[in-house]
């Protein structure tokens, strides 16, 4: 008997054909869970208490912080009312242009406030360059080292020091061992110290909120580090900046402590001329005549406190006016 060969094509046809009659295969697969396990029954009560549970205690803990603040805003107000009403009736023209006087109806505030104003000024003038210049380096030339880190982290301890260290080294190194005496150019680089590191902070969180893609865009265009940091980074940045600064200045023409500590005067009769004068200020003003038994030297501190305040808050209306200005430039 003669056998027929079969061409390969054949064989492969023939296999093919066998496939598509036999139908699709199933793959083996696991036997399935029972559906009860796999789908539990969802408890629409369970779920329903657990939301209303979260939302109760989201309720109660915004109404512990509102309770908080409404606790500081009415210990705020009664203390505002308490001093308005003491210190209004002294506050006029003539409090505000005589110097302190051992008979409260002649006693005022002139060389507290201009040695205020003094210290206030010579104060950023010596701080603002220092703190700017030092953010700037920090950010944007300063290697990513353990250095830097170390330098970082002793800005931010620094910034929590009490004010009555910065007292002390006010002392021993300007009055003393420089020879500043106690003059008003101690005391305004006593509160340069005691203000740096937080102007340092504030300027470097203003810097680094400038976005990255601009000074990738300023280096393709050709310009320099300096040049970028000038006219890119440095206007960006500048309301944050700015803002830090005033809020800071605001802190500093409220001390006492580190002036006390350097021997500012609570009792002249002139006003300061030079930076090597004494000097006092509103806040030592105020610590004299308050620790007097009299009611008219209470009234008199009360009236310094009103004065305090409006510059204080003249300050930051002014630093909000800067910031919204600039921002909207922007």
């Amino acid at each position: 008997m003669r056998t027929k060969e079969r061409s390969l094509p054949d064989e492969l046809g023939e296999e093919a054909g066998a496939a598509r009659r036999a139908g699709p295969l199933e793959e083996p697969h696991a036997p399935h869970a029972p559906l009860d396990r796999v789908r539990e029954p969802v408890v629409l009560g369970t779920r329903n208490a657990r939301d209303r549970r979260r939302h109760l205690s989201g309720t109660v803990f915004m109404l512990l912080c509102g309770a908080a603040t409404l606790v500081g805003v009415i210990a705020l107000a009664v203390l505002m009312a308490d001093v308005i009403g003491d210190g209004a009736g002294v506050l006029d023209w003539q409090f505000l242009n005589s110097f302190a006087s051992r008979i409260p109806a002649r006693a005022g505030i002139k060389a507290a406030l201009w040695g205020s104003i003094w210290l206030l000024l010579l104060t950023a003038v010596i701080s603002f360059p220092l703190a700017v210049g030092a953010a700037i380096y920090l950010e944007e030339y300063a290697a990513k080292n353990w250095f830097t880190r170390t330098i970082q982290t002793n800005i931010a301890n620094l910034a929590g020091v009490p004010s009555i260290v910065y007292g002390i080294l006010g002392l021993a190194l300007f009055v003393r061992a420089l020879g500043f005496e106690r003059s008003l150019l101690s005391g305004a680089l006593t509160l340069a110290l005691l203000i740096l590191p937080v102007i340092i902070i504030a300027a470097q969180e203003a810097i680094r909120a400038v976005p990255t893609s601009i000074r990738e865009a300023a280096y393709g265009l050709g310009a320099t580090r300096w040049q970028v940091v000038r006219h890119q980074v440095l206007p960006m940045a500048f309301p944050g900046i700015l803002t830090g600064t005033i809020l800071a200045l605001s802190r500093a023409v409220g001390e006492t402590a580190p002036l006390i500590m350097i021997g500012a005067v609570s009792f002249i009769a002139f006003t300061p001329k030079g930076l090597m004068d004494a000097f006092t200020v509103l806040p030592l003003q105020i610590f004299s005549w308050i620790s007097r038994p009299q009611v008219e030297f209470q009234q008199l501190a009360a009236a310094a406190i009103i004065v305090l305040l409006a510059i204080l808050l003249t300050m930051n209306a002014v630093a909000i006016l800067l910031r919204n200005r600039y921002q909207s430039r922007q």
